[in-house]
């Protein structure tokens, strides 16, 4: 045997996606329960969209670089603080890229047990698909979506 077995008792690693909207901030409170829970060890995840960059002139690149990083500082902070406070042990990291690609990607590298993420709010998700259907329809691990 290999020592790492799908499908054990209960998960040991769940990832999360947060972006810092209200159902994503309830996705990583549902996971950090679950994780506490469960024994497991809870990886925050926190996607930048490439688009975020795109059709910006090159001196505001810089700009908005320094304030993506800030705002991933700062939920890395919230993260810290709140699994101190929630009693679990947490990872915290940041992507850059298509969020379905990147949690994929992430979840895939160590192993996931089972991921969440918050309920899209966008009406656009209607047409290209939600990163929660998405998520579930690549059948790799179980995703729970919460509202």
């Amino acid at each position: 045997m290999n020592g790492f077995e799908l499908g054990n008792d209960g998960p040991t690693i769940i990832v999360v996606g947060i972006d810092g909207s209200p159902t994503s901030m309830r996705a990583g409170a549902y996971a950090a329960g679950l994780a506490r829970r469960q024994g497991a060890e809870l990886l925050v995840v926190h996607v930048v969209g490439g688009m975020a960059m795109a059709g910006l002139v090159p001196g505001a690149i810089g700009v908005v670089e320094a304030t993506l990083d800030e705002n991933a500082e700062q939920i890395a902070k919230q993260v810290e603080w709140g699994a101190e406070h929630a009693g679990v042990r947490a990872q915290f990291r940041s992507a850059r890229g298509d969020a379905f690609t990147e949690l994929s990607r992430i979840a895939d590298e160590v192993r996931a047990d089972a991921v969440v993420v918050g309920a899209s709010a966008s009406a656009g998700h209607r047409i290209v698909g939600s990163l929660a259907v998405r998520l579930v329809r690549a059948g790799r691990w179980p995703v729970t979506v919460v509202p």
